[in-house]
């Protein structure tokens, strides 16, 4: 989707509605900022306010993220288009979170192993050595809590046995044990603990 295109669209149809940035952010319960943002194509209006937005300006949502007024001739083509462009941002936005997710884990590891090897050789033995490793192991652990999150949030556990595709919340996986990127977790489908696989489509 090209943000540029879509915030000269929403431009356009505020202005053929006689509507200031001010009096459509009212409209929305939004400030005027978030306006200006849309139109300047930083930003994308919020799911959640969308359908509302539509109205206001009389588009549809696929006008609207296509960012042109769409004629019913080439309507099912734009819907195809658009459904290839979200997919794609969808998988391109995972890709990143996946990537964050082992930066984090990384050089987590390596500030970790670093701190312990610090407290081993540059503090004398004794409670205050013990100390240092047990707070270095605890800050370790804020940044691989976070990470986890970000493992979750994208794709899913393909289950060993019966090849459905889960997404455990983040609860039961932290508690589920692991190997890497593969958990110990119970299917809703086969009613079975196995070892699934993190595969990225869900």
């Amino acid at each position: 989707m090209d943000q540029i295109k879509i915030g000269r669209f929403i431009a356009e149809c505020r202005k053929r509605n006689h509507l200031t940035q001010m009096q459509l952010a009212e409209k929305l319960g939004i400030t005027d900022k978030a306006i200006s943002k849309w139109e300047r194509g930083i930003t994308m209006p919020d799911t959640s306010i969308m359908l509302e937005l539509c109205d206001i300006l009389g588009v549809s949502v696929n006008e609207l993220l296509c960012g042109e007024k769409i004629n019913m001739e080439n309507n099912e083509q734009k819907n195809e288009q658009l459904l290839l462009d979200m997919a794609k941002e969808l998988e391109k936005k995972n890709k990143t979170i996946w990537s964050s997710m082992w930066a984090i884990m990384i050089v987590s590891m390596i500030a970790l192993f670093a701190g312990i090897l610090i407290a081993a050789f540059a503090i004398p033995e004794g409670p205050w050595q013990l100390v240092t490793i047990v707070c270095v192991c605890v800050v370790f652990l804020i940044p691989c809590f976070y990470a986890l999150k970000l493992e979750v949030s994208v794709g899913a556990y393909k289950c060993k046995n019966c090849g459905y595709e889960i997404v455990p919340t983040y609860t039961q996986a932290l508690n589920a044990m692991h190997m890497g990127t593969t958990r110990y977790l119970k299917c809703p489908q086969c009613g079975k603990r196995t070892w699934c696989k993190k595969v990225m489509k869900k």
